[in-house]
């Protein structure tokens, strides 16, 4: 353990050096939300340190969750004070982008009473009393990064909003310890980059709602040999809209949307247009709408 974590260290000081795009670096714990304040930070360090990859339940007062691993792990948790005039959905937006940016890949993600008690969350897992409140408003998410030296990454996301209407996050940065199975992470699973989320207008001309960030992203992503660009196009179906105009509108959307990446480098023959319209309904708030929901697929 005292040579893991004298690596960790010598990573950490790396990611410091002049010239390193700090927070595209792994082993760089998340920048800050800017409207929130740190309340804590505690230094994590652990042979079998617990994180979870699917809903907990408690039963027996045992925690019981499908999918969850103990390991060996270096790193340190922060627990942050949204502030009043903010909400923990762009502090979770926020986080979700950085990780996205350093091409990190969400293993689990869950929101509301699909992730369990939030009581067992704040005491049993995280053990910061303060993260008990409402299981109608919390979400979850652990994601996992590899770093070019081999080195692995967990961050974890856990916000919530208590009774008081305080809003609190909890991140977990930690380096993962060698020969540990981290699920999800270095499978063909890993291979899948995305999706960043394009909320389009329009109709026979379409406005796409994407940031300089996150087409240098899918432009990075697409640079991989042999990567395929996947562009999913959904739909919302309008009151009086027929079920085949919905499917039209996100055709033509996808196209213009191909059109746009072909002319940023991004090859029609990498792109692979999927349109899905409005048949596949989903439960996350942030994939709602007419969109474009570009993922791409490496080697």
């Amino acid at each position: 353990m005292q040579k893991f974590f004298l690596t960790v260290c010598v990573m950490l000081f790396t990611a410091c050096l002049p010239g390193k795009p700090w927070a595209a670096v792994p082993s760089a714990f998340p920048e800050a939300f800017a409207q929130s304040t740190l309340e804590t930070s505690t230094r994590i360090e652990s042979s079998g340190h617990l994180v979870l990859f699917s809903p907990v339940r408690e039963v027996n007062n045992q925690i019981r969750s499908e999918t969850m691993a103990r390991l060996p792990v270096s790193g340190e948790g922060r627990l942050y004070q949204v502030d009043r005039d903010s909400s923990r959905q762009k502090a979770r937006d926020h986080y979700l982008r950085l990780l996205q940016a350093r091409g990190a890949q969400v293993l689990f993600e869950c929101s509301s009473i699909a992730c369990g008690r939030s009581n067992v969350w704040a005491n049993k897992i995280f053990g910061q009393r303060v993260l008990y409140g409402r299981d109608a408003t919390q979400d979850y998410l652990v994601a996992g990064s590899t770093a070019a030296d081999g080195s692995r990454w967990l961050t974890l996301v856990y916000t919530v909003t208590r009774g008081n209407l305080r809003e609190y996050v909890w991140i977990e940065h930690l380096a993962v310890g060698s020969g540990a199975t981290v699920p999800g992470l270095g499978s063909a699973e890993s291979r899948v980059k995305g999706p960043v989320v394009v909320p389009w207008q329009g109709g026979i001309t379409f406005r796409f709602d994407w940031s300089a960030t996150d087409r240098r992203r899918i432009s990075e992503w697409a640079s991989a040999e042999g990567a395929t660009v996947v562009l999913t196009a959904f739909a919302a179906l309008g009151g009086d809209e027929s079920f085949q105009d919905a499917m039209s509108r996100a055709g033509e959307a996808a196209a213009s949307l191909s059109e746009v990446l072909a002319k940023t480098g991004v090859s029609a023959e990498q792109q692979k247009v999927i349109v899905v319209g409005p048949a596949i309904p989903l439960s996350d708030p942030n994939r709602q709408g007419d969109r474009v929901e570009i993922t791409v697929i490496t080697r």
